[in-house]
């Protein structure tokens, strides 16, 4: 029999668990250190910029050095029209290109049912290739599906 104090102690921690991020799932939002794998070619430098702001965003990057991206992007099914300089994995989802930290805690928290995100091609306002007093260039980051469908995520 389920008493009172039992009642009220399983509904504070199920409300602590909600709070927090942390779903029946097992599965939270991001949080510090949340491991995500990049794949990137070693000499790009605007994806170690973007490595870097992940990082400042409470994310936990390993780098996996690659020379053939293509190879990459072709084996994880990223459809050719949402390419863009780098790749990542994290808990299920690919990241495609310049996505702010942001939006993959937002993509991690509502659990879309999408292959990932990506920003399509390299826009100069992403985080990773925008410099200080530069132009600012409005973008899109995009959910997409491995058969090419795409849908507007956020508009930067």
């Amino acid at each position: 029999m389920t008493t009172r104090r039992t009642f009220m102690a399983r509904t504070g921690g199920f409300l602590l668990a909600a709070l927090t991020g942390r779903w029946l799932s097992g599965q939270a939002t991001a949080g510090p250190g949340t491991p995500i794998t990049v794949f990137k070619d070693p000499s790009c430098g605007c994806c170690t910029k973007w490595v870097d702001h992940l990082q400042a965003n409470g994310f936990k990057p390993t780098v996996r050095p690659e020379t053939n991206m293509d190879a990459i992007k072709d084996r994880l099914a990223i459809p050719k029209s949402v390419r863009g300089c780098h790749t990542a994995q994290l808990d299920g989802y690919l990241i495609e290109g310049h996505v702010p930290a942001g939006d993959i805690r937002r993509l991690l928290a509502d659990r879309p049912k999408v292959a990932g995100l990506a920003v399509p091609g390299m826009p100069v306002s992403s985080p990773g290739m925008a410099v200080p007093g530069g132009p600012v260039e409005p973008f899109d980051v995009v959910a997409f599906q491995s058969n090419g469908t795409t849908r507007r995520f956020a508009r930067h």
